[in-house]
């Protein structure tokens, strides 16, 4: 089975409460087997508009990714998220 992925580019307006969204997402990274492969860091931008942040979620399965961002638990993080940052969001599956 091909694995899952979240690929986020995000821009944080308020980096105090990004921490909040951050200890709220992690229930539902737990319980759905989240593996952070990048998380922020330095990046090299080759095309188009970036995003201050890049963050690639590895999951056990597509289904898994979907699930854990429809979860109850991570859609409680998602709206501070989205109060406090702005984002790109993407699901793919791995080959």
């Amino acid at each position: 089975m091909a694995k899952g992925y979240w690929i986020a580019r995000v821009d944080v307006r308020d980096a105090e409460r990004y921490k909040d969204y951050v200890t709220a997402a992690k229930p539902a990274f737990e319980k759905y087997g989240a593996n952070f492969l990048a998380r922020g860091g330095n990046f090299t931008a080759l095309e188009g508009q970036v995003r201050g942040r890049n963050v690639v979620i590895e999951f056990p399965s597509l289904q898994a990714a979907v699930d854990c961002y429809n979860s109850p638990e991570y859609q409680i993080a998602a709206k501070i998220r989205q109060e406090v940052a702005d984002a790109e969001m993407v699901v793919v599956e791995g080959v």
